[in-house]
């Protein structure tokens, strides 16, 4: 029995390259190098949104690789991280990079401790030094980065307007060292999340997705999420209220009518719902 039949890898073999490729529009170099590797990051993140729509619309999300790239790929929607970096992790793995899993814990400035519900890549390249850091990836946050970052205290890292920052987070009675990953938003630093280098296993991204899938105190069970990163903008579709924050801070806020959102949803989020799922989806925000 291979290593993958174990559930130790991430499927690569079985990937479709050729159309993961046309969908976030890279034609570049594929070595697994640290340039290549920031050049998918960035293309994978400003191409294929973040979404909660098929919760919504009452169907499970499904973590196969064959379901993701049916979804994400061909079918040209979205997804949410653990959808994301199943992919993106499949992607790395078969041009050769030594990917592994890690969880972390979505704060968003919140004080008490949040379960272990999102996903993260750590990744090393084939030109880097044995010496040097980890690049950190996270394809599917929906609020970038737009390209991965090296996993060391190096302060404020500039992505074309967007600002992050990493740092040393609580170190156990064993000296197990933690990493929080901050982000500038118009408010000020925002602790986004925390997350530790255990390695994780598709078999741990199938168990949280379950949960946040299906539980009532989820907040993807609550109501229709939509994320949408671009070098310029940022959009954000929470229920019925749209916002668009730019890289300087500006932020525009508007309240939809359900019959404007799936609309809204195809011009800035480029998420096109069919007929049946347009007729659900406001059903589903009128109830809400």
């Amino acid at each position: 029995m291979s290593e993958e039949d174990r559930g130790y890898g991430w499927e690569g073999h079985l990937l479709d390259l050729p159309a993961y490729l046309e969908r976030v529009g890279y034609d570049g170099d594929l070595a697994p190098t640290v340039a290549t590797l920031r050049a998918l990051h960035r293309a994978h993140v400003t191409s294929i949104p973040f979404e909660n729509l098929e919760i919504m619309l009452g169907r499970p999300v499904e973590l196969r690789l064959d379901a993701v790239q049916d979804k994400l790929v061909r079918r040209a929607r979205g997804g949410y991280c653990f959808e994301h970096n199943r992919l993106f992790a499949a992607v790395l793995e078969r041009l050769g990079y030594d990917v592994t899993a890690l969880v972390g814990r979505v704060m968003m400035g919140a004080e008490r401790l949040r379960p272990g519900t999102h996903a993260l890549l750590h990744v090393r390249a084939s030109d880097q030094a044995p010496d040097a850091p980890a690049l950190l990836c996270d394809v599917g946050f929906g609020f970038g980065p737009l390209e991965p970052l090296e996993l060391t205290e190096r302060g404020v890292v500039e992505q074309d307007g967007w600002a992050y920052r990493l740092r040393r987070g609580r170190t156990t009675g064993t000296g197990f060292q933690g990493w929080e990953l901050h982000q500038r938003d118009p408010g000020g630093w925002v602790l986004r999340h925390m997350f530790t280098l255990n390695e994780a296993f598709r078999i741990d991204y199938d168990v949280a997705n379950y949960y946040v899938s299906t539980n009532a105190r989820s907040p993807f069970t609550a109501r229709p999420f939509a994320q949408k990163f671009r070098v310029g903008s940022f959009h954000v579709l929470d229920g019925t209220d749209l916002t668009l924050t730019l890289p300087s801070g500006e932020v525009e806020k508007r309240s939809l009518a359900p019959e404007e959102v799936p609309e809204r949803l195809a011009e800035d989020f480029g998420i096109v719902l069919e007929d049946d799922d347009v007729r659900r989806l406001i059903e589903v925000l009128h109830k809400g």
